[in-house]
């Protein structure tokens, strides 16, 4: 093949874009992606509830078999399943045939998927899996297909036509089947009563599970690591404050450690910008009163909700007792999104 120039490389794909047509291509994956999983939807019958039920009943795990793109969306279902409580494993169809299916256990519910309901792997499979007396559940394209016609259940995944320019890439296709792992998936949570404590159990290590697992207790900063100031005292003061406690916060405290006030780093700038003689300026006169704050035993993913749900974004929260005033600590947004040990 001739190698050709990067001009007339870059003048041939400035013309195929030209007068938007990158965004009008775009859009339509986006249409018929979303027209396709509506239309699937509709299509959703009593199958749907039996495979829900009897992968719920069932003591072992789901065997999940695909290959090529359909193997990739399996491998992606096995992993939605396993994080929201149903144990599975993805097992490519290749493998499955040299030797992997010691994996099974007998009466495993086993999920086939595959677009064309012909996948030579797949159907060769078909013999040995029923040895296993494993219920067969196919998420296909084709229900009438060899391998439709072998199944217990069947899902239907079938698209009318796939979303790239030539109709002929798994886009539509490997979408819809994906989306059918996530609806049992979300079916079957509903079925276990799974809860979001359930969901930290098997995240202990990614941030959702930070969220819900942890406490802001666990993660703030106490008062001895905090700057503390009093109404009265002078700017000058305050800064020094925060120079040796650099949270990027300052606690209004009054005698007895109740909060009275906050004072950021940008209240120092703002303080600095609006006024020419800031030698008289004292902490009453920066601070923002009656600040927004949390409490000790309020979970992480809450206290992130009040710092970030909000049109102007906190990044340090003052930590108050339960049921008082008085102040305990200061959580800063980055320290709730860095690694901790659970």
């Amino acid at each position: 093949m001739a190698l050709v120039s990067q001009s007339t490389l870059d003048k041939t794909v400035a013309n195929k874009l030209e007068g938007g047509a990158w965004k009008e291509a775009a859009l339509r994956v986006f249409k018929i992606e979303a027209e396709a999983i509506e239309a699937m939807g509709q299509r959703l019958d009593t199958v749907f509830g039996e495979v829900v039920e009897r992968i719920a009943k069932s003591q072992g795990k789901v065997v999940i078999l695909g290959i090529g793109k359909s193997g990739l969306v399996g491998q992606k279902i096995a992993a939605t399943l396993c994080s929201t409580g149903t144990p599975a494993v993805f097992l490519h169809a290749a493998e499955a045939l040299h030797g992997d299916l010691g994996i099974y256990c007998p009466g495993d519910p086993t999920i086939l998927i595959s677009k064309s309901g012909s996948t030579a792997e797949l159907v060769r499979l078909i013999p040995t899996l029923r040895e296993f007396e494993s219920p067969l559940i196919g998420i296909l394209g084709n229900g009438a297909s060899p391998i439709g016609r072998s199944m217990d259940y069947v899902l239907d995944a079938s698209v009318s036509m796939e979303a790239d320019p030539l109709g002929i890439v798994p886009t539509t296709s490997a979408l819809v089947a994906m989306a059918m792992g996530d609806a049992l998936a979300a079916a079957l949570m509903q079925a276990r009563g799974f809860k979001e404590q359930d969901f930290a159990r098997y995240h202990p290590a990614g941030q959702l599970g930070r969220n819900l697992s942890l406490k802001v207790q666990d993660v703030m900063h106490a008062m001895d690591r905090v700057a503390v100031v009093a109404l009265d005292t002078p700017l000058r003061h305050i800064v020094i404050a925060l120079s040796e406690y650099p949270l990027g916060a300052a606690c209004v405290l009054d005698k007895v450690g109740a909060l009275l006030g906050l004072i950021t780093d940008g209240d120092i700038r703002r303080a600095l910008t609006n006024h020419e003689d800031i030698r008289p300026l004292k902490a009453v006169d920066i601070m923002t009163p009656t600040p927004i704050h949390t409490f000790p035993e309020v979970s992480l993913g809450e206290a992130l909700k009040q710092m970030e749900d909000r049109p102007s974004q906190i990044a340090v929260l003052p930590v108050v007792e339960a049921g008082g005033v008085k102040c305990l600590g200061l959580l800063r947004i980055h320290d709730a999104y860095q690694p901790h040990l659970l």
